[in-house]
């Protein structure tokens, strides 16, 4: 490989990158916190009440709505790819956010029949396509090089600002004008912070470049492969199995811990507790595996950061609830291992891939997880009933903890493409 493939690693964080580029990582920190994906999400359980109480929809109706907002990022990822191309990423993600505000607002209409609300959340991840964490780890992709894996961490953290600050904002929200005035300020918040830095800063790097190459009769391409070669490609599809193993038995201990330990004689507020560290060990996952990405091989610290779990499935497996620090030892572990799988998966397909058609490429993976995330919680419901206790859901992550890094080991590569840019 060339050096240009496999850049020297340094000890400490280079200033220099970040130096340059802060206002992007500010940027996308904003965006992904206010993203369809993150602010509604983790702010819809302040919502679920309220709207009970003003229609009279079921809560069980109402979780319902969650799966068609998935449905709508699912295929949303599939289209930002060919909107960049076609129209520019700056252009898409500006319009994005003007139509996310607008779609928020456009949400304090809804009436009558709860399919009101099925459309709106399956719509808004199509009409603000270019707001989802494509195009914030797109443009950290293009700015950052040596810094690429923490400037990711930073800037996917937004999903853990969301969640802490959503429900205590909404809810004042709510308590001042109804169920209305939540989704007016789902929607006011991107246009005071989000709309403004886009429109300021949102530059790509490559674009003075590009100018002095017009006028030179040169056209300069992104480095990286096709999406058609990728599709094409072992190694993306063994990172697709990979981290999709990973997803499964994080969405898997995400929705069995609490029940588990309560299972176990727990109760349900020492159970909550255990579970409280996982939200901490999220953050800390993400920023830590981030630094790591930078500073070793980026196989070696994915597959350590996927294989992690299995720690915590042992402990749940075999131990009993007689040690609290056990307990949470076995959540903090599952914790990094998700707070590290989203930056793992931006990273390792910008590093495998390019830049060139990422869009895309990563667009495909994440409409995978997707559809994937919204399967696992059924397949595991499933399994419980058949057998009557959480221990073939706990064999089965601790199986994903194992296969998956696995996998990560076997490709042995570190790119597909010359990381220098190509002429055209």
């Amino acid at each position: 490989m060339s050096n240009a493939q496999n850049p020297p690693r340094k000890t400490a964080i280079d200033p220099g990158e970040f130096k340059r580029g802060w206002r992007i990582v500010v940027l996308g920190l904003f965006g992904v916190c206010t993203s369809i994906s993150a602010a509604l999400l983790y702010g819809f359980g302040t919502l679920v009440i309220p709207l009970q109480n003003a229609f009279g929809w079921s809560r069980g109706d109402l979780s319902a709505a969650i799966t068609f907002l998935f449905a709508g990022v699912a295929i949303s990822s599939q289209l930002v790819g060919w909107l960049y191309l076609r129209y520019g990423l700056r252009r898409v993600a500006i319009v994005s956010v003007l139509l996310q505000i607008v779609g928020y607002w456009a949400m304090t209409r809804i009436q009558g029949s709860i399919g009101w609300l099925y459309l709106g959340f399956f719509l808004m991840p199509l009409i603000c396509v270019g707001t989802i964490a494509i195009t914030w780890t797109q443009l950290i992709n293009l700015w950052f090089e040596r810094n690429r894996g923490l400037a990711l961490a930073i800037i996917l953290c937004g999903t853990g600002l969301a969640a802490m600050v959503m429900p205590a904002l909404l809810s004042l929200a709510i308590g001042f004008g109804g169920w209305q005035a939540a989704f007016w300020l789902l929607g006011l918040i991107p246009l005071l912070f989000t709309l403004p830095m886009a429109v300021l800063w949102l530059r790509l790097p490559a674009q003075g470049l590009a100018v002095e190459q017009k006028a030179s009769g040169v056209k300069l391409e992104l480095p990286g492969i096709s999406f058609k070669q990728a599709l094409r490609s072992r190694v993306f599809w063994g990172c697709n199995v990979a981290l999709i193993l990973s997803v499964s038995l994080i969405v898997g201990m995400v929705t069995t811990i609490v029940p588990m330990l309560q299972g176990k004689g727990l109760s349900a507020q020492a159970a909550s507790q255990v579970f409280s560290s996982f939200g901490i060990s999220i953050i800390v996952g993400r920023l830590l595996v981030g630094y790591l990405l930078d500073r070793y091989s980026p196989t070696l610290v994915a597959a350590v950061s996927l294989a992690l779990p299995a720690i915590g499935c042992v402990i749940f497996l075999v131990g009993g609830t007689q040690s609290m620090g056990l307990l949470v030892l076995a959540t903090l572990t599952i914790g990094c291992s998700a707070g590290a799988e989203f930056d793992l998966a931006a990273f390792l397909m910008a590093r495998f891939f390019g830049l060139r058609d990422y869009a895309r490429i990563f667009g495909l993976h994440l409409g995978l997880v997707t559809v994937i995330s919204g399967l696992m919680p059924v397949f595991f419901g499933h399994l419980y009933d058949t057998y009557g206790n959480y221990s073939p859901v706990l064999l089965y992550c601790l199986g994903c903890a194992i296969v998956g890094p696995l996998i990560l080991i076997g490709l042995k590569t570190t790119s597909l493409f010359n990381a220098q840019p190509q002429r055209a």
